[in-house]
């Protein structure tokens, strides 16, 4: 069967992918393959449920542009299907002298992005959060809360009520790009598309290298465990709690973060995942490890993060530290109020020379486009960065 469009992927930036090339091309025959008998099985449905602000990104650079205008039209595409969200705010606070010089340069960075901040003393922080502790704290107060899955599944209703087709259950076995077309063998069936975009997360390393394309890069997989704090403890704090990160590396800290629930979530943490999907403690793939053991990029992002690696591992292995390094700013937090939730797994676009792919990152054919690292805050952006893969496919394509 021919389709005019296909997006290979059905999480929120596949979806939001579909939703806009079916706005810019109304009546074209559009397609979705997800690999999965159910939507928002990996990054998607496993995140904080934060609208971030673009507070953290290089000014200039597309992952900060997305973000900001993600956050605006995330909430719009809230408010315009009824979908709760709450602006929570958020408290990024810094406990060291370290961190108070990194979060000076938060506050530059957020200006230069046109993010609206407030700068906390420690006696405002305790005003503010009376649990919490810090030297400095910066307020960025349009930083929200949403259930993520509840806007996966709105943007599925969109894209099926627009005409388009998400078929579950398959995923592509093949796929191989002509003059005229792409084809895409199934494992039942094939289908062919005159444009190709996927949006693989995890896989999509794998899925650029079967479509033929060059890659200088692999997905490292980065395990993020959560816990739950007990109901007696849902009302610790108001805002969503931030440490000051780490400029050098992906990741945010852990965070204590309000849920739509009414739950307070604390995590997560970032350690080397040893399975691409394998939610599980100690999970396991031979395959995942041999292929990541035999890329060069593995061994030297590993000899550059020795230290962070093994802090993260040690807070993976035993939960006093992963405790101790929330109870940098809230000292009240025992043992007993972390309950383990489900993890989530982050996909990590890493190069061959060690490289952690921090912005966006896209290969290209005549009728393909791969979104090969959507780094977080994807969910966020995922609306804008949608409209902006459709129009880059849709500028080479003539439909």
């Amino acid at each position: 069967m021919h389709y005019d469009l296909c997006v290979v992927g059905g999480g929120i930036v596949g979806l939001a992918t579909a939703l806009a090339l079916l706005k810019a091309r109304p009546g074209a025959s559009l397609v979705v393959i997800e690999k999965e008998d159910r939507l928002g099985l990996h990054q998607t449905g496993r995140n904080s449920g934060v609208i971030h602000s673009g507070i953290y990104y290089a000014p200039g650079s597309l992952k900060a542009r997305l973000c900001t205008a993600g956050m605006r039209a995330t909430k719009d595409y809230c408010r315009e299907r009824g979908i709760p969200f709450d602006e929570r705010g958020k408290l990024i606070v810094a406990t060291s002298a370290l961190e108070v010089e990194r979060l000076d340069a938060l506050e530059g960075r957020a200006a230069a992005n046109g993010i609206a901040v407030e700068a906390l003393s420690s006696a405002g922080i305790a005003g503010l959060e009376p649990n919490i502790i810090g030297l400095k704290a910066l307020l960025v107060r349009q930083s929200a809360i949403v259930d993520y899955g509840a806007v996966l599944r709105a943007l599925a209703e969109d894209v099926r009520s627009l005409g388009g087709e998400i078929m579950m259950g398959t995923e592509p076995i093949a796929i191989r790009e002509s003059g005229a077309d792409v084809s895409i063998t199934l494992a039942s069936t094939s289908i062919s598309a005159s444009g190709v975009v996927a949006c693989a997360g995890l896989q999509s390393d794998r899925l650029a290298r079967m479509a033929g394309l060059e890659t200088d890069f692999a997905i490292i997989p980065f395990r993020g465990e959560y816990f739950r704090l007990p109901k007696h403890r849902e009302g610790l704090v108001s805002a969503m709690i931030y440490p000051v990160p780490d400029p050098d590396l992906p990741f945010l800290g852990i965070h204590l973060t309000p849920m739509m629930d009414g739950g307070i979530s604390l995590g997560p943490n970032a350690v080397l995942g040893l399975a691409r999907e394998g939610y599980a403690k100690g999970a396991v793939s031979l395959a995942d490890m041999i292929e990541a053991l035999r890329f060069p990029g593995f061994w030297r992002v590993l000899g550059r993060n020795v230290r962070s690696a093994v802090d993260e591992m040690g807070n993976s292995v035993f939960a006093w530290r992963y405790l101790a390094a929330c109870r940098k700013y809230c000292p009240g937090l025992e043992l007993s109020d972390l309950t383990p939730m489900p993890a989530g797994i982050r996909a990590q676009a890493v190069r061959r020379d060690g490289t952690m792919v921090q912005d966006f990152l896209m290969l290209e054919t005549a009728r393909m486009l791969h979104v090969c690292n959507a780094p977080s805050p994807a969910a966020t952006s995922a609306l804008p960065i949608g409209e902006y893969v459709a129009g880059r496919l849709l500028g080479r394509l003539a439909l």
